[in-house]
């Protein structure tokens, strides 16, 4: 299955699947990823030149079960608006 581009998926595994990167509000190089950024701009973060940033969306443990981890796509379709 092919996945877009700044698509959210949470997982129950502790590791980011090929190419998704786990949502820590990371700040990344534009020049790296270029269709992320147009896609999210600096909505979280980043200078807008050369950085921008990922949501940050790591959570609390409830009631001692173990938290999801949420991964977004880096590499995949663009996104259409039709």
């Amino acid at each position: 299955m092919d996945n877009f581009i700044g698509q959210i998926i949470m997982t129950g595994y502790n590791f980011a699947q090929r190419n998704f990167v786990i949502c820590e509000g990371q700040i990344l190089a534009i020049s790296d990823n270029q269709a992320l950024f147009a896609l999210l701009g600096t909505r979280y973060g980043g200078d807008g030149r050369t950085t921008f940033g990922l949501p940050d969306m790591r959570t609390d443990k409830v009631w001692n079960i173990n938290k999801p981890i949420y991964q977004i796509c880096l590499d995949g379709i663009f996104p259409s608006r039709h």
